[in-house]
């Protein structure tokens, strides 16, 4: 199992980053040493003092796909759930800045809680609200429409260069309004009025 993470796929966030809206998508991967699920408590990292949440639909893909068609990329899923891609802001500034890899920023231990998955037979993927919320106040909120990348154009691209295997993920991309985090905080994620992901700071 392998969890692929979509960089800058909603152009406020790109925005709020200083970062450019990419003419293709971003893509990076997490270790599964990098999930936390059933609510397990995210614990940050003594190597930075700058955490920040970013809430993400995330696809788990059903069935083995490489160099799929967009037309046919439906086909290798069929739930979507919610996760966090935790990001060491100031260690990927530094990596940045010297022209390198992100996944020390973006890859460690406990970086991507997982929360529950549901099935999308009857949902529309161009229209699907989620939410994030920290100690009960609304921080981050997003909508499928505002991608710049759709499920179906990330996992056509993905698989020109990954070979898709049952029960991998894709983290598809975080809307603006991410911060950090701080010991003791409670977060809560939504997609549309039905929480599916809760994690505590320690």
């Amino acid at each position: 199992m392998k969890i692929l993470c979509v960089g800058r796929n909603y152009s406020e966030h790109a925005k709020e980053l200083g970062n450019a809206v990419p003419e293709n998508p971003v893509i990076f991967s997490k270790p599964d040493t990098a999930l936390l699920k059933n609510g397990e408590p995210f614990y940050i990292p003594s190597f930075s003092n700058d955490v920040h949440h970013e809430i993400e639909l995330v696809i788990k893909i059903n069935k083995v796909g490489k160099k799929i068609q967009e037309k046919f990329a439906r086909n290798y899923f069929s739930e979507i759930g919610l996760g966090i891609d935790f990001t060491a802001r100031d260690k990927q500034n530094e990596l940045k800045a010297k022209g390198l890899p992100w996944e020390l920023a973006k890859a460690f231990d406990g970086s991507a809680p997982i929360g529950n998955f549901i099935n999308i037979e009857n949902i529309d993927l161009k229209n699907i609200d989620f939410s994030l919320q920290k100690n009960g106040q609304l921080v981050q909120q997003g909508n499928t429409s505002q991608m710049i990348f759709s499920f179906e154009q990330i996992v056509s691209f993905v698989s020109q260069y990954f070979t898709l295997k049952v029960g991998d993920l894709i983290y598809t991309g975080t809307p603006a309004g991410v911060s950090q985090v701080n010991i003791g905080d409670h977060l809560e994620g939504f997609i549309g009025n039905e929480s599916m992901l809760i994690c505590e700071v320690k």
